[in-house]
């Protein structure tokens, strides 16, 4: 297959379309409403901030060392996706034990199992954009890893608002992961493994941080995401707690709030999908930080009309510039972060350790189920405003700091 072609882009970036699927139905309906079936209904959003941050603090090892694995092994197959088949099978038994687990004990067993799993896989799987595009197709790359990743959220969401079942909404995910890795591993070519890094494992992971613009770079990811789960983490209730019809124009359209995030998870997706590839094209030619600007302050604001009219209206007509928003940033941040990488040998462990930044967020906002619940039960709905305000301050934040990245533009 040629390189840098439409095609190729789409082979490179097609596991990420099963995770992005995967994970869009995980922690924003099956996860939350597995949750709510097995603890009391007083301790659903402390039980689910728990199983998230447990979740997180595993995966702050996982990708980094995975990733480094990775730049050291030697096989045929390449360096990376050996990893990638042994994470996607072991994936799909984790969705199926998450799927029929009798209780929260057993579904936090199979959460864990799922996160060890796509850290195995994913860890290695980073490196391919930093290995194997050069500097100036990344942009593309990363756009076509974006709109791969939303037009995942967009089944995901039409599977989370169609189908009712949740042990097919499991069934789907890990058919789905089992079907990329194989298109992932039939035509994606790695080069032959060149001469591995000799460095231990604590002194790789320390050389990155030497470099301020990783610094930059890894922190800004960091507050955005934090932003992205503090949302996302108490969604669900917020609509079933606060907003509690969902209707448009006077008519239901949903009836359960799961469904309900999958119709906006739907619309959020569209509005990504649309934007990353015209997004990743664009920095190839403009550079990352301005439209990296653009769509995080953009993000910010939209969260105020959220807070002052909870409607699920309202929050229909916010969900595709959101959607817009976040697939600009999603499409570009990539490139940026593989623009600053300064040792090709060891790709992998830098990818890996700068997913960390993804994950790590997810403790804070697991941590913060706590004081939603409490806040709440103060001053109800105060909890889920404070977790708002908060995202949208992180937004703003991560956005304004890539000022202080020099490695690109």
């Amino acid at each position: 297959m040629r390189p840098y072609t439409g095609r190729w882009f789409f082979v490179l970036s097609v596991y990420w379309f099963a995770t992005a699927f995967k994970w869009t139905l995980v922690l924003f309906v099956l996860l939350p409403a597995r949750v709510a079936e097995l603890v009391p209904a007083a301790e659903k959003a402390t039980r689910l901030g728990l199983l998230f941050g447990v979740g997180a603090v595993m995966a702050t090892v996982g990708p980094p060392l995975f990733g480094y694995l990775s730049d050291r092994f030697p096989s045929r197959r390449g360096r990376r996706l050996p990893y990638l088949a042994a994470g996607a099978v072991l994936t799909a038994l984790a969705l199926l034990v998450m799927a029929y687990a009798p209780s929260y004990g057993l579904l936090f067993l199979g959460y864990l199992l799922l996160q060890f799993a796509d850290d195995l896989a994913t860890g290695p799987y980073a490196a391919l954009i930093p290995d194997l595009v050069p500097k100036h197709h990344r942009g593309t790359a990363s756009g076509w890893m974006g709109a791969l990743q939303a037009a995942a959220q967009i089944a995901a969401g039409l599977f989370g608002f169609l189908v009712s079942s949740l042990s097919l909404l499991f069934w789907t995910a890990a058919a789905l992961n089992l079907a990329a890795a194989g298109v992932t591993l039939r035509y994606v070519k790695e080069p032959p493994n060149p001469t591995p890094q000799r460095e231990g494992f604590l002194k790789s992971l320390h050389a990155p941080w030497r470099d301020p613009d990783f610094r930059w770079v890894y922190l800004t990811r960091f507050l955005v995401m934090l932003g992205q789960y503090l949302v996302q983490t108490y969604l669900q209730y917020y609509l079933a707690d606060v907003v509690r019809v969902f209707a448009v124009f006077g008519r239901v359209v949903a009836e359960r709030a799961f469904q309900a995030v999958g119709l906006l998870v739907l619309l959020i997706s569209l509005g990504g999908a649309l934007a990353s590839v015209p997004a990743g094209r664009l920095s190839d030619r403009l550079g990352r930080k301005p439209l990296i600007y653009a769509s995080g302050v953009g993000l910010s604001l939209l969260l105020l009309p959220v807070l002052l009219f909870p409607r699920f209206d309202v929050l229909l007509g916010l969900a595709l510039f959101f959607g817009v928003g976040y697939g600009v940033y999603a499409a570009v941040d990539w490139a940026l972060v593989a623009d600053v990488l300064k040792r090709p040998r060891a790709h992998g462990t830098e990818m890996g350790l700068w997913q960390t930044s993804i994950v790590l967020p997810q403790i804070l906002a697991g941590l913060a189920g706590r004081g939603v619940d409490g806040l709440n039960r103060v001053a109800f709905p105060l909890g889920y405003q404070a977790a708002f305000v908060l995202a949208a301050l992180a937004f703003l934040a991560g956005t304004l700091l890539v000022a202080r990245v020099r490695g690109t533009r």
